[in-house]
């Protein structure tokens, strides 16, 4: 019998990849970006089509949790059940998310272009990477985001500049979705920063752009929607995954959980202090 350790990984990892079932959304997917790339240039990909995923997926990830509020049912899940939204928050906080992002984002999104021509990075259906090298990449940014973020973020709370930039964002104290990019146009910049680290050393596709996107703005929302509803979330199935309640009592608190997406660094640094004695603290009065 053949000495399976004698396969070469590569092949091994094919025959792996090979038992999963067919990927339903794969021919669809394969039809729009080739239509995309067929009838749309480069340029108009880049800026305007980021600019619609963006604003699609911002809008939509935060539409259940403005619903959430009108569903009785799902007032149980509120983390602050005391702090409810109300028209007016919701109001300004769309009044400075268009501000942020068409005054602040949207001049980024020239440099997509430029980035995609100076690095001579593909953006055909046919040079696209197997979804399992996206997903990795994917990862790899989340992490890299993930150090920048505590750090930055961290530093933002310093008393000496706190109340010039980031406590405008914490102006929130009981969070809902669209709050995540409520923030400074400083701050939008400073911690944006962490978001674009990853693709600059690891973009080998354009798609890799959207797929980070998508995946850093549902999580973003996620961890402050407001509500936890545990492993109904499939974010939680994801090692580290800071989720929704440990964020959201950063806003509480105002110290302590700096990380945007996991809780490895907080551990480590021992800044998930005070959140750990809340937790057993409420623990008991449970």
């Amino acid at each position: 019998m053949e000495n399976i350790t004698s396969q070469p990984l590569s092949l091994m990892a094919g025959d792996l990849l090979g038992m999963l079932p067919e990927n339903p959304i794969k021919d669809p997917f394969a039809r729009s970006w080739m239509y995309m790339t067929d009838n749309y240039t480069r340029w108009q990909i880049a800026m305007w089509g980021s600019l619609i995923v963006h604003e699609a997926v911002y809008f939509g990830a935060s539409m259940p949790g403005i619903l959430c509020q009108f569903i009785p049912f799902m007032q149980k899940y509120k983390i602050q059940p005391n702090k409810p939204e109300t028209f007016a928050i919701q109001w300004n906080c769309i009044r400075m998310l268009m501000f942020s992002h068409f005054v602040i984002q949207l001049p980024l999104m020239l440099g997509v272009y430029p980035f995609l021509e100076f690095f001579k990075i593909p953006h055909t259906y046919e040079t696209m990477p197997p979804w399992y090298d996206i997903t990795l990449r994917v990862i790899a940014c989340a992490i890299i985001e993930d150090t920048w973020h505590y750090w930055s973020h961290r530093a933002l709370h310093d008393k000496r500049i706190y109340k010039y930039i980031h406590k405008i964002h914490h102006h929130h104290q009981a969070p809902f979705g669209m709050v995540a990019e409520y923030a400074h146009p400083l701050e939008t910049l400073i911690l944006g920063t962490g978001f674009f680290i990853g693709l600059a050393l690891l973009t080998n596709h354009f798609v890799l752009l959207w797929a980070w996107v998508v995946i850093r703005l549902f999580e973003t929302i996620d961890v402050h929607t407001g509500y936890d509803i545990g492993y109904l979330n499939l974010f939680h199935f994801i090692p580290f995954y800071a989720g929704s309640r440990f964020h959201d009592f950063h806003h509480y608190n105002f110290h302590g959980n700096y990380a945007s997406t996991f809780t490895f660094w907080d551990k480590v640094m021992g800044t998930d202090r005070q959140y750990r004695e809340f937790k057993a603290k409420n623990a008991k009065i449970d």
